[in-house]
């Protein structure tokens, strides 16, 4: 079932739901918009010119309230927002509409899982031919939130729990190496 502004509303008052910083322009009927915060990521170039799966990859990160996305770059950002989701509700991250006409395309897994603390580190690819001025603070997509028929037995603890900035791939850390 996919959570109404109402129901948001009354997880954030009762706490159940932690969503920091929002503001009430932020609840949608159906979703809450997340913002862009102010930390951007890129992978370091690598001496052999590979990434693997079983080696740590290295990042350049920077802070900043205005960051230019070039044509054919790809970035890691995160959420303005913080947030805390109870072990019986996921999310669903989606781009917005109006950034994927411009070229932006925002991703990341898709999905939050039951149990999730910590920012949320957002993928952005900037498929057109003209750099991209991105700004900290402007809404660049949306959480769906959906009730599980039940409680988690795991709920989320792993790699990412408590991320806060741009995160890079812990691909590396996978126990299935």
């Amino acid at each position: 079932m996919i959570l109404s502004d109402k129901t948001i509303n009354r997880m954030l008052e009762e706490k159940t739901l932690v969503i920091e910083p929002v503001t009430k322009e932020q609840i949608q009927p159906a979703s809450v918009d997340i913002r862009l915060g102010n930390t951007f990521s890129v992978v370091d170039d690598s001496p052999s010119g590979v990434i693997t799966l079983g080696s740590e990859i290295k990042y350049k990160t920077i802070t900043t309230d205005t960051y230019l996305i070039l044509p054919g770059q790809f970035v890691l950002a995160t959420t303005m927002e913080y947030f805390e989701l109870p072990d019986n509700l996921t999310a669903f991250v989606e781009g917005r509409s109006s950034l994927g006409r411009m070229g932006l395309f925002i991703q990341n897994a898709g999905w939050v899982d039951p149990g999730f603390k910590g920012e949320i580190t957002l993928e952005l690819y900037n498929a057109n031919r003209c750099a991209i001025e991105l700004k900290s603070g402007r809404r660049v997509g949306q959480l769906v939130f959906a009730l599980m028929d039940d409680h988690a037995e795991n709920p989320y603890s792993g790699k990412y729990q408590g991320q806060k900035g741009a995160t890079g791939s812990r691909v590396f850390m996978d126990s299935d190496k």
